[in-house]
């Protein structure tokens, strides 16, 4: 007995030993005394093979395919594959590096893990529309807790681009037009993925993208060029890419378009000057998918010579190119790159595999029973079914169609009724497809017997087949129909003939929106629109479900519908919880954070624009010699901020707690919100500053605040926010981050439009 006490007491000792051991090696002397001992046992090759990201496995994301993959991995010459799915597989690949190369470095695991794993939350722009940002956080934390059961360990996300122009098919993926809430979603993403410090293992690395500007792209076409003033990238761009490095993203990644005529891949100035030196990055940076080769299309040079852009504009991994392990070593005996260049390269990605525990561990994200238990669990799904019923917006509910009573017969018409694979939106590479719900289904399951649904798809997606194979790509087809137009229709007429109300479920598949799915007709499909139509003709109430990955094209849908609900591409509890929205379950709470346009024509089009010399009157549609169009007027369809509720809410006027500050002060602003309708339901309160005089021209609002409130039927609220100098700053004409005295504007409301004024200065 007494020599098992001894026993169990050495072990528990061992344990204690191997634990302090563990948090020593999280200091950063400790890190760099491993990282130098490692790195002089390692060849030149290895060095170069820990920057190689070759992609692998049943899912890819772009034009090429590596090979031969595992005889690189024993070989040392890989530091890491992307979109392996599986933590089986993962560790057997785990084992190769580990225990089969020479110095046994362990690989990171990365996917494409945007807005979910397999529980799906609705897409980035939709979820931005929640304007919670502990359920953000919380959507990362439960992406972050499946994709490392299942062996991943770093994310290509968050996907923080500002954009201004919803032809570019990835603004889906990003935050939408305003840099000041897609900075606080950017700190929410890397928070809720790598939890404290990555030392748990169901925390994973983030990474930022793309690095930068990426959502500015000329015409809204994909990988197009980039060009505008530093001053206007800092104070209207950069800021979400700064704040994911101020909250500690472990990694960032390049953007494929090109910044101050040199390709972000290779632009030091962007890579080095700014991200480390100005903003100190000490992560690394990986490439997008075959970045750097991307560049001789550019104009930049062969393949040897954009390496070595790469590597000496800071970048530190490259994305399947290959580019890194077939010519620095070249490169290097021709004094086209230094060894000090390679060395701090592969530094950082060890540094990066260090944080993550990997060398304690190299199977800390292999546990194989951690799938079956933390992976599209039953709690996971209810947090994104009620995320997603967060993100909807109400854009149109005239005489209160909404909610729908669960009684009766309801037609479910349109070509996104009844199918699940669209349902989680683009950008879902993990998703198991026939694990999630139809809408059909979902509103089967939500009004549970009490009413009951008729179907018809009513129209193919559009009439050019061909075109709706572009938008159904990935597994995500919708089944065209060789019906004919007609056939379709009637049929859909005759199950309207048989019901009480119709909800039309039309808009974009969800490979309409997303990576190389740009485009210049943002009005709703032709033979949609032509189902929609017919379907108001019959007189019964309509309700239009639409499904979107951007900004469309809405006007005759406003004019002529009585319900707009937008429910985005909501994941993979989209139908369970656009069931409960409909009918009334929840009180939709949803804010645009994009502009909805009138016209293509208009855009780029947003609310933080500044004025002309010649700026239109408020109110006005036309006057000659004024900043304004012949054929529609300046404003929006629906403005940034925008969304109704089942109930209505009033603001009072603003008060002021003074009317003046010094640099080194603050004043109080607040208003009553109260909640004058019929339901209980949530508003964000926003706040807007104008900086009325400026050294440079300023825009004509720019957010600084916002917070989400609940109110009861009746319920009054006061809702403060504390100005400050450092929400006045901005870059000046040299670059400088200052506030100028001056007076000020502040407004207050529940969206961009309408709001209610102050006045004060700074001194």
């Amino acid at each position: 007995m007494r020599q098992l006490i001894l026993k169990v007491q050495s072990f528990l000792i061992l344990l204690v030993l191997v634990s302090a051991n563990m948090q020593a090696q999280k200091s950063p002397v400790d890190m760099d005394r491993f990282i130098d001992d490692l790195m002089k046992k390692m060849t030149l090759e290895e060095k170069i093979g820990q920057l190689n990201l070759p992609v692998t496995g049943e899912i890819t994301t772009g034009q090429a395919k590596s090979s031969n993959v595992a005889k690189r991995i024993r070989a040392g010459e890989v530091g890491g594959l992307f979109n392996l799915k599986g933590v089986e597989r993962i560790r057997d690949v785990q084992k190769q590096a580990v225990e089969e190369s020479r110095l046994g470095i362990p690989l990171l695991f990365g996917m494409d893990v945007i807005h979910g794993y397999e529980t799906v939350f609705p897409i980035p722009l939709g979820l931005s529309c929640t304007w919670n940002m502990t359920a953000i956080e919380e959507s990362a934390r439960i992406a972050a807790i499946e994709a490392s059961a299942d062996g991943i360990c770093w994310t290509f996300s968050p996907m923080v681009d500002v954009s201004r122009d919803p032809r570019w098919g990835r603004v889906s993926e990003g935050n939408g037009e305003d840099p000041f809430l897609g900075a606080e979603i950017a700190r929410a993403m890397v928070r809720g993925y790598q939890g404290k410090d990555m030392s748990s293992n169901d925390e994973i690395m983030a990474c930022v993208k793309h690095f930068a500007l990426y959502g500015a792209s000329e015409a809204g076409r994909d990988y197009n060029t980039v060009d505008m003033s530093h001053q206007r990238m800092f104070n209207e761009y950069m800021l979400p890419y700064q704040a994911a490095v101020e909250e500690g993203v472990g990694s960032v990644m390049a953007s494929f378009n090109e910044v101050d005529g040199v390709p972000a891949t290779g632009n030091k100035w962007l890579m080095t000057d700014v991200l480390r030196k100005q903003w100190n990055f000490d992560g690394f940076v990986v490439t997008d998918y075959t970045g750097i080769t991307e560049m001789t299309d550019h104009g930049m040079g062969d393949t040897q010579t954009v390496a070595a852009l790469a590597l000496n504009a800071g970048v530190d991994m490259d994305m399947v190119s290959d580019a890194f392990t077939s010519t620095l070593k070249k490169s290097l005996e021709e004094g086209k790159v230094s060894v000090k260049a390679v060395d701090a390269a592969c530094r950082r990605i060890l540094e990066a595999k260090y944080k993550l525990g990997l060398f304690d561990n190299p199977y800390k994200y292999c546990d194989i029973t951690r799938p079956k238990k933390q992976i599209f669990t039953k709690e996971h799904r209810a947090i994104a079914r009620k995320t997603a019923s967060e993100s909807f917006v109400l854009l149109k509910n005239e005489n209160s169609v909404l909610p729908l009573a669960k009684k009766g017969t309801i037609a479910v018409v349109g070509p996104l009724a009844d199918s699940r694979s669209n349902m989680p939106g683009t950008w879902s590479v993990a998703a198991v497809m026939n694990k999630y719900p139809s809408l059909i289904e979902g509103l089967k399951e939500v009004v549970g017997g009490k009413a009951k649904i008729l179907t018809a798809k009513g129209s193919n997606l559009m009439s050019d087949a061909e075109y709706e194979e572009r938008a159904t790509m990935f597994g995500r087809t919708l089944h065209r129909d060789n019906r004919t137009d007609k056939e379709l229709l009637d049929e859909a007429l005759a199950v309207a003939a048989k019901s009480d109300v119709i909800v039309a479920a039309l808009g974009e598949s969800s490979e309409m929106s997303g990576e190389s799915s740009c485009r210049t007709d943002l009005e709703m499909p032709d033979t949609q629109r032509v189902l929609l139509q017919e379907l108001l003709k019959t007189g019964k109430p309509v309700v239009l479900v639409l499904f979107t990955g951007r900004p469309l094209v809405l006007n005759w849908e406003q004019e002529n519908v009585p319900a707009i609900l937008n429910v985005w591409f909501g994941g993979s509890e989209a139908a369970l919880a656009i069931g409960d929205v409909l009918f009334g379950n929840v009180n939709p709470s949803g804010k645009l954070t994009t502009t909805f346009p009138k016209s293509v024509g208009q855009i780029p089009l947003f609310y933080n624009h500044k004025n002309t010399g010649r700026p239109l009157p408020q109110g006005a549609w036309f006057q000659k010699f004024r900043s304004n169009y012949l054929d529609v007027d300046n404003e929006p369809l629906y403005p940034f901020g925008y969304g109704l509720s089942y109930t209505t809410f009033s603001y009072s006027d603003i008060t002021l707690d003074k009317s003046s500050m010094n640099i080194n002060g603050e004043i109080m602003a607040t208003v009553t919100v109260t909640n004058t309708g019929k339901y209980d339901g949530s508003e964000v309160v926003q706040l807007y500053i104008r900086d009325l005089i400026g050294s440079v021209t300023r825009p004509v609002k720019e957010l600084k605040g916002f917070e989400k409130i609940f109110l009861k039927v009746g319920e009054s609220k006061q809702v403060s926010f504390k100005l400050t100098a450092d929400m006045l700053k901005f870059y000046n004409y040299n670059l400088d981050f200052v506030c100028e005295p001056g007076d000020f504007e502040v407004m207050i409301g529940g969206d961009s439009r309408d709001v209610n004024k102050a006045l004060f200065s700074l001194q």
